[in-house]
């Protein structure tokens, strides 16, 4: 092969490569295995924070009867605290979540809800850490998670007049003894304020409903911690295991199609001990 031949042949394959190398570099390209996941979507964000023991409801304020179980209890040394968790737990499927559920389904009716929850809860204790908590979550939801919601949804207006109706009365009524006849108001409910705003943060109903169960039993267990019931540790381990995980399943399905119409105490004892909490001699917990 001459010189003239030689030349010509590596120009051709350097054309040749150029053009595979241009081929290649249009193509799009494939990501590496350790890419960037994708990022949470929205409810899964609301969930974490919704579920943080940070948000400021006041929760940690109450323990839900506990303190007045442990002093009424006959035994000196502490009980297992399971057995009082899954009481709690089972008041709260059985008296608070029907309204829970019903506010998510309609939110429309949700100054509706409330009144007839706050005329259906027999005991005044577990009323006012109910309307406490509501009041703190609405005011969460005004000064933080409104303002991130773009659009101007339906769930937006339903919070706002409840606001509004709640700035509004100016002689705060106790109970729904002091209503005449006739007469709807707003008392603001966790519940039901709570279904609304889970509803506008795009969380899916049953996440709602499990998270609201949730949260209860972490206030439950952090007043059993700093009650010396329990330690942090074990604590902990009671949120993590299975057991919980299936009493809150098993108390899902055994009150998701229950209507407020048939809601009611479960566990009757449970509203003496939080009825007795102000009887006690020196508390530490606001019920």
């Amino acid at each position: 092969m001459s010189t003239a031949e030689t030349e010509q042949s590596l120009r051709d394959e350097i054309a040749r490569l150029k053009i595979q190398l241009d081929s290649k570099s249009d193509a799009t390209p494939a990501p590496p295995q350790d890419a960037l996941p994708p990022l949470s979507s929205s409810p899964s964000h609301a969930l974490l924070l919704l579920s943080d023991s940070a948000l400021p409801l006041g929760s940690f304020a109450f323990s839900s009867g506990l303190e007045s179980y442990l002093a009424h209890h006959p035994s000196r040394t502490p009980p297992p605290i399971q057995p009082f968790l899954s009481l709690a737990l089972q008041t709260l499927a059985t008296t608070t979540l029907p309204y829970l559920l019903a506010a998510y389904r309609d939110p429309t009716r949700l100054q509706e809800l409330d009144d007839t929850l706050d005329a259906c809860i027999l005991c005044h204790v577990t009323r006012r850490a109910s309307t406490a908590q509501g009041r703190a979550l609405l005011t969460v939801w005004e000064r933080a998670f409104c303002n991130t919601l773009e659009a101007c949804t339906e769930e937006k207006e339903i919070l706002a007049a409840l606001s509004a109706e709640l700035k509004k009365a100016s002689l705060p009524k106790t109970s729904s003894l002091d209503v005449a006849d006739g007469e709807t108001t707003v008392w603001g409910h966790f519940a039901p304020i709570w279904a609304v705003v889970t509803r506008a943060l795009d969380v899916p109903m049953g996440d709602s409903a499990h998270v609201f169960l949730l949260n209860h039993a972490k206030a439950v267990l952090s007043a059993a911690v700093r009650a010396s019931v329990v330690g942090p540790y074990q604590a902990q381990a009671v949120l993590g295991s299975d057991w919980l995980r299936e009493e809150m399943a098993r108390l899902l399905r055994e009150n998701w199609e229950v209507k407020i119409e048939e809601a009611g105490q479960g566990v009757p004892a449970m509203d003496l001990w939080v009825g007795r909490h102000e009887l006690l001699y020196s508390r530490i917990f606001n019920s």
